[in-house]
């Protein structure tokens, strides 16, 4: 019992770092970008924004986003808005086109004209 250890077992010391870098990559990716994760449709001619717009994002579930904050009542979320601002709908990619014109028929009842579609270029 007197022997001298002369190595060092770094298995366990690699599990723990490759479980944390898991754990970093999968946050990170979120954090990064800030926004709820929604698969755009891609267009090859897709306009650069200008202006800061108001952002609704409608996922694949149907739920609706303001600002990547959730929405029950369109109408009174928008409510406050200046109805000149510009409306910018990230809708994702596998609903069906009905979902977004929907969409897009709510918010230009509300008043609303400059409404465009965020798209990811192919």
């Amino acid at each position: 019992m007197d022997e001298d250890i002369d190595a060092i077992n770094v298995v366990p010391l690699v599990d723990v770092m490759l479980v944390l870098l898991t754990i970093v990559l999968t946050t990170a990716t979120f954090i990064a970008t800030g926004r709820i994760p929604v698969d755009l449709a891609e267009a090859r001619h897709a306009p650069s924004r200008q202006e800061s717009p108001l952002v609704l994002t409608l996922t694949m579930e149907r739920r609706i986003y303001l600002d990547d904050r959730p929405v029950a009542d369109l109408s009174g979320a928008l409510v406050a808005a200046s109805r000149a601002s510009p409306v910018l709908v990230r809708a994702d990619g596998g609903l069906e086109l009905k979902a977004f014109v929907d969409l897009v028929d709510r918010v230009k009842a509300l008043g609303f004209q400059k409404v465009s579609l965020e798209v990811r270029r192919r």
